[in-house]
């Protein structure tokens, strides 16, 4: 008793020492050493302090900071990849309508430093691109540490023919995104800063001189295909895409959906730091193959559970280089999953904890995936002021911005949630921990978003299908039973805010969440989920048990069938199906890779799932026919 009013002493102490005010709310208990980091105290006297558990890779260190010379360019890497190879050749601009890398020389990585050598070994008929007459070649370069691990996919654009210098390179991107009948918008990212630019026909949109560019195109016409050109300095590339129907139009279309394609096992591609590259790749080659209009993608994209945000935001390039060739001209819409975890970890040599990172406003998960994607800014604004909130008069929860919100395209709309916002480790119904949000739990605000979204649908007459999408299913089936909205069957989980659990558990919460999407809603489809890595398809309906035995509490009914399909398999590691209460509403189950093609046929809705690895077909079925309901 001593020993832990003692060591409550000190965390007083420290307290008065470092103000807490740069804390948020939500959290309790929290304070800073002498040293400035977080701790927290567990019951026990158990001190957890805050520690850094990174890869160690970040960008853009892993880059290796190209500088011309006599031969090409060099790159140093210094203590991030002391020692490791590098591999690289040209990328040809004018061969291919997704263009990709044609690597063809290996080197070693010394001491920090390697050397790319276009003047000798891409002449003659290794150049491809024509830079001996033209003096301008932009080289696909890979690095890999001394165990082989790809660590990033880096490109450079060279003038010259001998010396060379590093000129304004389109270092990621261009991808074409939000497409509506009239609009879109083009994000690309440039070494240098410049003036972003691009043309399409005689018109011209530009960004302010920055390194990070997002210009909307505007004044378009519906159903044309574009060709679209981007400018970084006197350097240039050119896509085409093809503009959305107008509302209502209600011509047949298809669109994919997936997600979770962190990293696997097996070597190469399957894991360039954080992410299934293979994979992601042979996912938007089969939908360039299937004509899709876009693509969700809902979460776990990466491996995340970082506390660097540098090593984060490679994870984010790797993903985004891996899909890049594609997105270029075919719309990717993303959201976070529970791996685009940026994280603070608590921990001692036994025990951990981990909280998101903050502030909110600048560092957390939300902010930082929000500035590495481009996704619609139409959803809520944050928790605050919500039931909950401690401090109506502070910014104590992170913001939605990119990572909820909702689209349409010709007859239908998308509507994408965030069920890893603000999102711990589960938080202690004992107190136990600094607090935070459940894994799968949406919350309040989130909640109130969507039955209004799902209101303003259910009136608009050129929608005619809604589909949710969020990434923990609301009944696993595979891997995920012991949380998503289920957790076991306990309905004690639930979050934890400011040291007080909140009013539902959450099952409660995700009876709410069923009761928007199906009473304040006749036009949701389904719910597309992931979390789990595999493919599966529930039907629920009214005869589906939902609860586990002895629930005590009011019972959601279900007034008409709903599509679960989940599908986590764009990658990551597989999970094998479990028995759970609705096991039988399950009729199929793999762990196949696989894509979901939906096909909307005015007022008909059909399902085609592919593994994009195989190209066998795994499931097919009608999600909606009039006359059938």
């Amino acid at each position: 008793m001593i020993f832990i009013r003692t060591v409550l002493f000190c965390f007083l102490l420290t307290a008065v020492i470092f103000p807490q005010s740069d804390i948020p709310k939500i959290f309790h208990g929290l304070s800073r050493n002498a040293d400035g980091k977080l701790q927290y105290v567990l019951k026990d006297g158990t001190i957890l302090t805050e520690t850094d558990r990174s890869s160690g890779y970040g960008l853009p260190g892993v880059l290796g900071s190209p500088i011309g010379s006599q031969d090409g360019c060099d790159l140093d890497f210094g203590l991030m990849v002391p020692t490791g190879s590098i591999v690289y050749g040209i990328i040809v601009y004018n061969d291919s309508k997704h263009p990709h890398p044609i690597y063809r020389i290996f080197e070693p990585i010394r001491n920090g430093k390697a050397s790319l050598n276009v003047k000798e070994k891409l002449k003659g008929v290794y150049d491809i691109a024509g830079w001996e007459k033209t003096g301008k070649v932009t080289l696909g370069y890979r690095v890999m540490n001394e165990g082989g691990t790809i660590l990033v996919d880096g490109k450079v654009t060279l003038s010259g023919k001998g010396p060379f210098v590093v000129d304004t390179t389109i270092a990621n991107g261009p991808t074409v995104n939000i497409i509506t009948d009239n609009s879109a918008v083009i994000r690309y990212s440039t070494n240098f800063p410049c003036e972003g630019k691009v043309k399409l026909d005689d018109k011209v949109f530009t960004s302010p001189v920055g390194t990070q560019h997002e210009i909307r195109l505007t004044g378009l016409e519906s159903e044309t295909e574009y060709q679209y050109t981007v400018h970084a300095g006197s350097n240039s590339e050119s896509y085409p895409f093809v503009t959305a129907p107008k509302p209502g139009t209600r011509k047949p279309f298809t669109f994919a959906y997936a997600s979770d394609s962190r990293n696997a096992l097996g070597g190469g591609e399957r894991n360039i730091m954080g992410t299934n590259a293979y994979i992601m790749k042979k996912v938007c080659a089969l939908n360039a193959l299937m004509d899709v209009a876009f693509m969700q993608f809902t979460g776990d994209m990466v491996t995340g559970y970082t506390t660097g945000e540098s090593d984060m935001r490679l994870q984010f390039h790797n993903w985004k280089r891996a899909v890049e060739p594609f997105t270029q001209s075919i719309p990717m819409y993303t959201t976070m999953g529970n791996h685009e975890a940026l994280i603070t970890i608590l921990a001692d040599v036994n025990k951990n904890q981990f909280i998101p990172k903050f502030p909110f406003a600048t560092s957390g998960p939300e902010v930082v995936y929000a500035s590495e994607f481009t996704n619609p800014v139409n959803g809520p604004v944050s928790e605050d002021g919500s039931v909950y909130d401690p401090d109506p008069n502070a910014m104590d929860f992170p913001p939605y911005k990119e990572t909820v919100y909702h689209y349409t395209y010709d007859n239908i709309a998308m509507v994408v949630l965030n069920s890893d916002y603000a999102y711990a480790s589960s938080p202690k119904l004992n107190g136990d921990s600094p607090g935070g949000n459940l894994h799968a739990y949406l919350m309040d605000n989130q909640i109130a978003w969507l039955r209004q979204v799902l209101a303003e649908y259910e009136k608009d007459g050129n929608i005619d299908h809604v589909f949710i999408t969020q990434h923990s299913p609301a009944f696993p089936n595979g891997g995920h039973s012991g949380d998503a909205m289920w957790y076991g069957g306990n309905n004690d989980y639930r979050p934890v805010i400011a040291g007080r659990p909140v009013e539902r558990g959450a099952i409660e919460q995700r009876d709410q969440y069923l009761d928007a999407i199906l009473n304040g809603s006749s036009k949701v489809r389904a719910m597309f989920t992931g979390d789990e890595h595999n493919y599966n398809r529930m039907l629920l309906t009214k005869d589906v048990n939902i609860y586990p035995e002895g629930w005590d509490k009011p019972k959601f009914t279900v007034p008409r069938p709903v599509y679960q399909i989940n599908n986590g398999a764009a990658g990551a590691p597989y999970y094998a199906q479990e028995v759970l209460p609705w096991s039988d509403a399950v009729p199929i189950f793999s762990t196949q890779h696989a894509v979901v093609y939906i096909t909307v046929y005015g007022e008909k809705v059909t399902a085609e799932v592919r593994n994009p690895d195989t190209l066998e077909l795994i499931d097919e079925f009608t999600v909606y026919e009039k006359s059938e309901h």
